[in-house]
């Protein structure tokens, strides 16, 4: 089965850090790409060893969004 999660990598001195929305899952790399990549194989790990969690998957994506403000 095919699925589509959220991913947030953020930038934290010389790692990248990304991590999977919907599943709470998160790891690292030197790179962005390696992140990516880490994350990925982090998710497939988790799923294969948490089938029930599949079950509890949102059907639908989220609306990812902005919100800009000012701070005095």
């Amino acid at each position: 089965m095919d699925y589509r999660f959220t991913v947030v990598i953020n930038q934290e001195k010389k790692w990248f850090v990304a991590h999977c929305v919907e599943l709470g899952v998160v790891s690292q790399g030197k790179s962005l790409e390696e992140a990516q990549k880490n994350l990925k194989e982090a998710v497939e790990l988790y799923l294969e060893d948490s089938p029930e969690v599949q079950k509890q998957l949102p059907q639908k994506n989220p609306l990812i969004t902005t919100l800009d403000i000012q701070y005095a």
